[in-house]
């Protein structure tokens, strides 16, 4: 009998099935994970892992442990030892055995807590990358994470390096005086193994088309841009020249036009802001649109140039994802540091694609214990209402979680509810707003959202 299961309704039953599994496993907390500085990691299971909100360390509730998902990786902490709660006494105490660890987790996963450590004097800054607190328990790695979404386009699995490296090869033998297409194949995808670039090169889904090699804002955390004197290194070259409308339309239309649920996406970590570009933005779009009505064209930005987002609209922009670390201009300010813009332009370029019917999207850095803070909690309610949001991709803040506060300057993060928490909150009370990891395709905002799930 057919009882008319959606995917999505599929996803959700089997999902549950699968928890019940897990947690009949999983009965008691996983233990601290530490490392020996030589490349090696070990469990000392006389201490139970413990997550980091804030400044502070907690129990992780045993339902928010999850297996480490496929394409996760540890790091070792160095000048750090972790927090782990004692088995014996269920005191907090340091682990003093070696480093402290924490996880990389995959895209389209979001961490509810960090990594818990005490931190020496002398500990190096951590690179960009997220820590996620993680634990080791009967043969298995955990982390304290969500599947925030069900778009495969970025698992690990799905990358053929040989066909990756066919496909980069053609593109190249296809645009051989196209820069952009040098620089997304040579550099992002063979050198910086980018996700999108390397799915442009195996022509399928969302294409990156970094645009700008100047920025307004000076960001903490930029991970293209770090001034020589900082104690941390951007983890990648920027762009170093200006593409023009023909380079930009000349390989944008056939993978529009060929690509499986097609998106292209103006404004990539290899760059600095797209809007300073909008005029070959605006061109570009303009041109392309003569060529091809299919798929979707998308642009990330720190959405500071409203009258900019007007044009691009007008020139028939689809969707829009404005980066933020706050809801709150006081968190948001001191770390953005931006130049001849104000948080205010965010909300209004947010409200103008709304007002073309386009999509709007926050790329929302998760900072467990200042993201679920109930400051932040009313803020972020207050945006969503004010801006007729449509999503919510709740990313991993790739940063060193003491260098971040120390530099915006936050002692007290103030009460907090927990992510997972806040997740569930603004859902029930926004039910049409979506949550997500990726910029969805034209099919899915059309309305079919669970359209590329599988695919």
């Amino acid at each position: 009998m057919y009882f008319g299961l959606s995917i999505g309704s599929v996803i959700y039953f089997l999902s549950l099935a699968l928890q019940s599994i897990f947690f009949m496993s999983l009965y008691q907390s996983p233990f601290i994970l530490y490392s020996d500085g030589e490349g090696n990691i070990f469990e000392d299971n006389s201490l139970y892992a413990t997550g980091r909100s804030g400044w502070d360390a907690y129990a992780v509730p045993l339902e928010e442990w999850i297996d480490l998902p496929d394409g996760g990786n540890l790091y070792e902490l160095p000048g750090r030892r972790g927090i782990g709660i004692d088995v014996e006494t269920g005191n907090m105490r340091l682990c003093e055995k070696g480093w402290a660890v924490a996880a990389f987790i995959p895209p389209a996963h979001t961490g509810l807590y960090m990594a818990a450590y005490e931190t020496s004097d002398d500990a190096p800054t951590l690179p960009l990358f997220c820590y996620t607190a993680a634990g080791w328990l009967n043969d298995k790695l955990y982390v304290p994470a969500v599947r925030i979404e069900q778009d495969i386009r970025q698992e690990t699995i799905g990358y053929d390096e040989a066909k990756i490296v066919s496909g980069t090869s053609n593109l190249l033998e296809a645009y051989p005086h196209n820069r952009l297409v040098k620089h997304l194949m040579e550099n992002c995808c063979m050198t910086y193994n980018c996700p999108a670039a390397r799915n442009f090169a195996l022509s399928r889904w969302e294409c990156p088309v970094p645009s700008s090699p100047a920025c307004n804002a000076n960001c903490i955390g930029c991970i293209s841009f770090q001034p020589v004197e900082e104690t941390i290194v951007s983890t990648q070259d920027r762009l170093s020249f200006r593409p023009t409308p023909e380079e930009i339309t000349e390989f944008t239309v056939p993978h529009l036009q060929t690509a499986p649920f097609p998106i292209i996406s103006f404004g990539q970590g290899c760059e600095g802001e797209p809007l300073l570009m909008w005029e070959t933005i605006r061109d570009s779009i303009i041109e392309i649109r003569k060529h091809t009505p299919k798929g979707s064209i998308n642009i990330n930005t720190n959405g500071s140039k409203p009258d900019a987002v007007k044009a691009l609209c007008e020139a028939g922009l689809n969707s829009m994802r404005v980066s933020t670390n706050s809801a709150r201009e006081s968190i948001y300010t001191p770390y953005y540091r931006p130049n001849n813009y104000v948080f205010a332009d965010l909300l209004e370029s947010l409200k103008i694609v709304r007002s073309y019917g386009g999509w709007t999207s926050l790329n929302y850095f998760v900072f467990p214990g200042m993201t679920d803070s109930i400051e932040e909690y009313e803020a972020l309610r207050v945006l969503i209402k004010e801006t007729d949001l449509c999503m919510i991709q709740w990313r991993n803040f790739n940063i060193d979680p003491d260098w971040y506060l120390g530099k915006i300057g936050v002692t007290d993060t103030g009460e907090c509810m927990g992510i997972k928490q806040m997740m569930e909150l603004i859902q029930e009370e926004f039910p049409r707003l979506k949550f997500g990891y990726f910029n969805p395709s034209i099919e899915r905002i059309k309305g079919d959202y669970a359209v590329d799930f599988a695919h």
